[in-house]
């Protein structure tokens, strides 16, 4: 019995006690959906519902009575062994062996679907993440935001959300300015400009846009006159850059639908468009030679330039064509992952989605991250040898690999400031995360081969009735949470549920695998070389054979591989 047939005999309980009369609730007062969980306490039972004291007040009766009601209903039911009142409501519901078991043949069965649910279906979601500027390597903000924001993205795909994965590329303004007077500088041998960039990046790209214009036969960007130089470095410089970045995310398994350039809204006339249409709502207005939007009507502590005196547009300008820009191409809801120095973003964006006629909150919605410390031999790593003064997405994939650098990023929730033992995340021991996970899944494909040598096959029987050990009721129970762990991580857009989840499954299957009997046997999985095959082997390899599944869906969410053999 899975957790959501047993939701659904709790409301068909529910319906019938409001058909008989016991119940004196509006049949439309039935949820179709009863929440389950797993009791905190193992002795309390398979799993626990408030459903009681939720709908008492609104039937008319105390939440003891009704919960009176539907345990007796539900010791009818078969599959269910037992059901406990707790305090002043609360049902403890214990399954028999058979019922709890047999989800492991409906994980086996339902492959990489297991764990798959509707909870974001029909919506259409524009997630917006990483947009580092295109002026350096990904510094490890953004490599943090890489690894959550597809993880983020694959968790929504998987509650049945339509996802748009979006970079937005920052090719307009001053900090392009900035790089393309670095790259001159770099091209002529002089020294950075004060406000430029450094690091040995700019050297190679300068050079690189040096012999590239040569080889198509024109004159070296360097010996221009300053202007020209500077676009030709701009030009090719940035587009180097660029294609760095996206190889480098590539790399690390992220790709994107959309690359959007920041500079197309202005060219296009989406900017001047996006003002428009809000002048015409009435919430742009005229001052001090400047126009500007009024955005504390919506909440913001101060209203807003929008287009400067000087008739240049503001920064924000950009951003209210962009979120038009997001809304008209059919999103439904815009997620915008930002780095901790941008909490003064949020007001003023809520406030331009409000200014639209959305609902900030939902239409719009702003994840900001934490910053992330390296640390090595017991001390930080604050540099790179390219960069030249922070640490890159290469630089970590080089130290760790691509599997432990997205894993312990997404593990955490991203508004917590998180450290990385860079010595930790490369030791084959239990205290690292993502070892222990992935030694799990190996464990699991080990006895599959094992399984195969012995000819214990799935296809010759399966008694889920055998799997009454404790910690086979521990390990089932935590299969069955696999769906909700993933529906409430798209929910919350909290993709460091998986992992945690990941990290308690490995856990119960490690401590189900070393198990002993009474009499201090070990519980094998599968037989003596000398030792004829039972049920009992065939049925603990279909449960073997569940938690490899969900540990591997649950690694492919987080983008993080699952091997057979470490």
């Amino acid at each position: 019995m899975t957790p959501d047939e047993l939701s659904g005999a709790l409301s068909t309980a529910l319906a019938a006690a409001v058909a008989d009369g016991t119940l004196a609730l509006d049949p439309a007062a039935v949820p179709a959906s009863v929440h389950v969980e797993r009791p905190r306490q193992r002795e309390h039972g398979d799993w626990a519902t408030n459903v009681a004291l939720q709908l008492a007040k609104k039937a008319g009766t105390t939440p003891r009575a009704l919960a009176e009601d539907l345990a007796a209903r539900l010791k009818a039911v078969a599959g269910i062994k037992q059901v406990d009142i707790a305090g002043p409501g609360f049902l403890n519901i214990t399954l028999d062996a058979a019922a709890a078991g047999e989800l492991a043949r409906t994980i086996v069965d339902a492959g990489d679907a297991y764990g798959r649910n509707e909870t974001e279906a029909g919506k259409h979601i524009n997630l917006e993440f990483v947009s580092a500027n295109p002026t350096g390597p990904i510094h490890i903000g953004g490599v943090r935001w890489a690894a959550v924001g597809d993880s983020l993205a694959r968790v929504l795909e998987a509650s049945g959300a339509q996802v748009t994965r979006e970079y937005y590329f920052n090719d307009h303004g001053t900090q392009i300015d900035r790089f393309a007077r670095s790259l001159l500088a770099a091209g002529r041998g002089d020294a950075a400009p004060e406000d430029g960039y450094g690091g040995a990046y700019i050297q190679e790209i300068a050079d690189a846009v040096t012999a590239q214009a040569t080889a198509a036969g024109e004159q070296a960007p360097a010996e221009r006159p300053d202007a020209e130089a500077q676009e030709a470095f701009r030009a090719r410089g940035v587009e180097m850059m660029f294609g760095e970045i996206k190889k480098s995310l590539h790399d690390f398994g992220v790709d994107f639908d959309v690359y959007f350039h920041e500079d197309s809204l202005h060219e296009s006339g989406e900017v001047e468009r996006a003002v428009e249409r809000l002048r015409a709502a009435g919430h742009i207005f005229e001052a001090d030679g400047a126009t500007w939007l009024r955005t504390t009507e919506f909440g913001d502590d101060k209203d807003r330039v929008v287009i400067k005196s000087d008739g240049e547009a503001a920064y924000i300008a950009g951003d209210i064509a962009y979120y038009l820009d997001k809304r008209e191409r059919g999103a439904d809801e815009v997620i915008i992952m930002l780095g901790a120095d941008h909490h003064g973003y949020i007001g003023r964006m809520m406030a331009v989605c409000a200014a639209f006629g959305d609902e900030p909150g939902k239409n719009l919605q702003i994840l900001i991250g934490q910053l992330v410390n390296l640390v090595k031999e017991g001390q930080p790593v604050r540099m790179s040898k390219r960069a030249g003064t922070v640490i890159t997405i290469d630089d970590l994939v080089d130290a760790v690999g691509v599997d432990a650098a997205r894993y312990s990023l997404a593990r955490f929730a991203a508004d917590s400031t998180i450290d990385l033992d860079l010595d930790l995340l490369t030791s084959q021991k239990n205290e690292n995360p993502v070892y222990y996970v992935q030694y799990a899944h190996s464990r699991t494909a080990a006895v599959d081969r094992n399984a195969a040598d012995r000819g214990v096959s799935r296809a010759d029987g399966f008694d889920p009735s055998l799997l009454d050990h404790g910690t086979e009721s521990v390990l089932v129970g935590r299969l069955a949470e696999f769906p909700r762990i993933v529906g409430e991580a798209a929910a919350l857009r909290e993709p460091h549920r998986v992992a945690r989840y990941l990290e308690a499954l490995a856990s119960d299957y490690h401590s189900w695998y070393q198990a002993k009997d009474d009499d201090g046997a070990q519980r094998r999985v599968l037989p003596y070389p000398d030792e004829p095959v039972t049920d009992t082997h065939r049925t603990r390899l279909w449960l073997n054979d569940a938690v490899r599944q969900v540990l591997a869906n649950g690694l492919h969410l987080l983008g993080v591989s699952a091997p057979e053999r470490m």
